[in-house]
């Protein structure tokens, strides 16, 4: 068994909260997205967000529009819609109730026979 591809699921199974969940008080584009998960050591790479990024806009999570840049060419901003507003909170739920259980069973230092 492939311990990477294993470790490398359950990152992806966390990503589109990882990324509303930046977005949740502010809009921002993808390189701060990026910098804002690599800093939490959550690895992952342009070609894994970009398509993350247009399903969670197709499905109506998220709305972006265009800022010029400075520095360069101008920059999409990513953010939340009200309905993803919605989704977050439901997802944060899940979220808390899913940490909770993985941790009773992964810390459970007494066995039951």
């Amino acid at each position: 068994m492939n311990i990477e591809n294993t470790k490398a699921q359950m990152r992806k199974g966390v990503l589109e909260f990882c990324i509303l969940s930046v977005l949740r008080d502010k809009e921002a584009y993808t390189s701060e997205i990026l910098d804002t998960l690599k800093n939490a050591k959550l690895l992952v790479v342009e070609g894994t967000v970009y398509p993350l990024l247009t399903r969670l806009k197709n499905d109506g999570l998220l709305n972006y529009r265009w800022e010029e840049s400075t520095s360069g060419p101008p920059r999409k901003y990513y953010g939340l819609t009200e309905i993803g507003k919605t989704f977050l909170i439901e997802l944060s739920g899940t979220w808390t109730e899913l940490s909770d259980a993985v941790n009773i069973i992964t810390t459970n230092k007494s066995k039951k026979s």
